[in-house]
């Protein structure tokens, strides 16, 4: 998945990670797999609703709500990949998880974060 550049994950989405697809259904399977990878690697910025209230995000930091409909970095399957594997820029306090989740565990990710929006009617 190299040349995706790493500077465009700021507000506006990515142009080249939006024409990524997602090869992971969305089975039960996999939104568990999301939910448990979720649980261990998010929860503690994002909030276990995911909504950006985590009890251990950083100082002066504001984690994305995951469950509204605004996504800055874009919406897409595959500029949510690109943010979770890359880190969330431009100051990049959410570091990416390229060196610590496969492919396929970042695209479950995907599967159960894009599933948290469905819950709150988004």
């Amino acid at each position: 998945m190299g040349g995706l550049q790493a500077q465009s994950h700021g507000n506006g989405g990515n142009a080249e990670a939006r024409k990524l697809k997602n090869p992971v259904e969305a089975t039960a399977q996999s939104l568990a797999a999301g939910r448990e990878l979720f649980t261990k690697n998010c929860r503690s910025c994002h909030g276990a609703d995911g909504k950006g209230e985590g009890p251990m995000k950083p100082k002066d930091s504001h984690p994305s709500n995951l469950t509204d409909a605004d996504w800055q970095r874009g919406g897409s399957d595959g500029e949510i990949y690109a943010v979770l594997r890359d880190g969330a820029g431009p100051e990049f306090i959410m570091r990416g998880y390229k060196s610590r989740m496969t492919d396929k565990d970042l695209w479950h990710l995907v599967n159960y974060v894009k599933s948290l929006g469905s819950k709150s009617g988004h």
